[in-house]
């Protein structure tokens, strides 16, 4: 469950699947059994498999309903999203109570937030429906598929930092949720025994191969790299943490009070409009408070 929740994250334009890690309570873990992957396999196998599979879950889905969903009813998912970021505040909060905040926590706070905001904004305007590949036909193609898998799943290992906008900057948002979606389309399509038109969409379906290679490496760099940092500096970590979340508030925000304006020219009622939104944002802060005691219950 909590994998699909990231899953959901990765593929928003927007929401990030590590703060939705965060969330969870399963950043930390997550990062150390990426990082020391060959020191004890097994027991990172067993760990990141349901995760995996959440994740893959989450992805599939929101390719189609959970996009669909944020479309017809923003307020009250976007409102969800809020809540369970806001419901985080205090689990970090207990991270950098330990330590009294000085000038350098203070600024980290501010750059996060600040970091945050400037990259959500970035590459916006490319318009996530803009497919630049529908077929890998070159060498290059390759290289360009595999800097965007590198890039986009490495970056977005950071806290607050949206795959889906990193993609949009470096051009890939529309291939790649194009990729993913031909996947389904390619089981689809072999269910009902239309194997031309499986095997047109399976060559956009691979795609994701070169993809995949270079979100793997970058998966294992960035990881080696946060989980020093979490070693030896955690409470300044958790500083720009916070900063972070804050600016995912705010841009979760953004986006609600968008899809409200939108709903109050349709029903031309700003009280049913806002109290839908505070409700969702109570049902999302609650799914947080409740995930973090299972998380608790677990260790």
């Amino acid at each position: 469950m909590k994998g699909f929740l990231i899953g959901i994250a990765l593929v928003i334009p927007g929401l990030s699947g590590s703060m939705f890690a965060v969330v969870v309570g399963l950043y930390e873990k997550m990062v150390e059994a990426i990082s020391t992957f060959r020191a004890k396999p097994g027991k990172n196998i067993k760990f990141l498999l349901p995760i995996m599979v959440g994740a893959v879950v989450g992805v599939l889905a929101s390719t189609k309903l959970v996009l669909w969903l944020c479309e017809q009813f923003p307020v009250m998912s976007y409102g969800f999203f809020i809540g369970l970021v806001i419901g985080v505040l205090p689990f970090v909060y207990k991270k950098i109570r330990q330590q009294h905040l000085n000038l350098l926590d203070f600024a980290l706070i501010i750059f996060g937030f600040a970091f945050i905001m400037l990259v959500s904004h970035q590459g916006t305007d490319s318009g996530s429906d803009f497919i630049a590949l529908t077929h890998l036909n070159s060498l290059s193609d390759w290289g360009t598929i595999a800097f965007a898998g590198f890039f986009a799943v490495s970056m977005m290992m950071v806290p607050g930092i949206s795959g889906a906008v990193m993609l949009m900057m470096v051009n890939q948002y529309g291939t790649i949720y194009n990729s993913v979606a031909k996947l389904l389309d390619t089981f689809m399509f072999l269910l009902v025994g239309k194997f031309d038109q499986a095997r047109s969409a399976f060559s956009s379906v691979l795609i994701l191969l070169p993809f995949i290679i270079g979100a793997a490496v970058g998966v294992m760099l960035m990881a080696k790299a946060l989980h020093y940092l979490l070693k030896r500096y955690s409470h300044q970590v958790y500083c720009a943490v916070l900063g972070i979340i804050v600016a995912g508030i705010w841009i979760l925000a953004e986006l609600a009070i968008k899809g409200a304006a939108n709903s109050v020219q349709s029903s031309g009622s700003w009280i049913g409009v806002i109290l839908a939104l505070v409700i969702f944002i109570v049902i999302g802060t609650l799914a947080t408070v409740f995930l973090d005691k299972q998380e608790v219950a677990d260790e």
